[in-house]
């Protein structure tokens, strides 16, 4: 787990454990293929399950979402973004990596935490709130960049997506105080 804590996770193809989770009703429903195939099963059906959260997930935001990155790369880490100019939640949810989990984190942020050969990225995926100028969006942009953004800067020009996130879903999100 990393610095941020996972209070609700959406989807993730780590940390299967088949003999607990799914061989009993795996062998029950297949009792003709072998364990081997059981197991190819159930990433297959977990993959599935992905295209469902993306369904559920499907929720317009006023307007464009920007995911920032912290990347783990060959020669080091590395902060960046990108846009999500759809502002669709849905569309939060593709990885090319091996390993993927997205996941709520206690702030109420929706989060990805995404393994690959190199290392691993944190995606932090934010919504721009409506009133954001093109000129605000471009400042938080470039500080980003030059990996200077703060928590501050992110909060002043974005919302996080676990209202909606927790909405669909029906669970609660402790509310942020806000500061005076």
């Amino acid at each position: 787990m990393t610095a941020h804590e996972k209070l609700h996770i959406i989807w993730s193809n780590c940390h299967f454990d088949y003999e607990k989770d799914w061989k009993k009703d795996l062998e029950s429903e297949y009792p003709d293929i072998t364990e081997e195939e059981r197991v190819e099963l159930m990433f297959e059906t977990n993959d599935y399950y992905l295209d469902d959260e993306r369904a559920n997930l499907d929720i317009c935001m006023d307007g464009p979402i920007i995911v920032i990155a912290d990347l783990g790369l060959w020669h080091g880490r590395r902060s960046g973004y990108k846009m999500i100019e759809s502002g669709n939640i849905a569309d939060c949810l593709y990885s090319n990596t091996d390993y993927t989990t997205w996941y709520i984190d206690k702030l109420g942020d929706l989060r990805c935490e995404a393994i690959h050969h190199d290392g691993t990225n944190y995606y932090l995926y934010r919504a721009f709130k409506s009133g954001c100028t093109d000129a605000q969006a471009g400042l938080l942009q470039i500080k980003i960049y030059e990996d200077k953004a703060t928590r501050a800067d992110v909060t002043k020009y974005t919302e996080r997506l676990g209202d909606a996130i927790a909405n669909a879903y029906g669970f609660w999100i402790p509310r942020l105080k806000k500061s005076a």
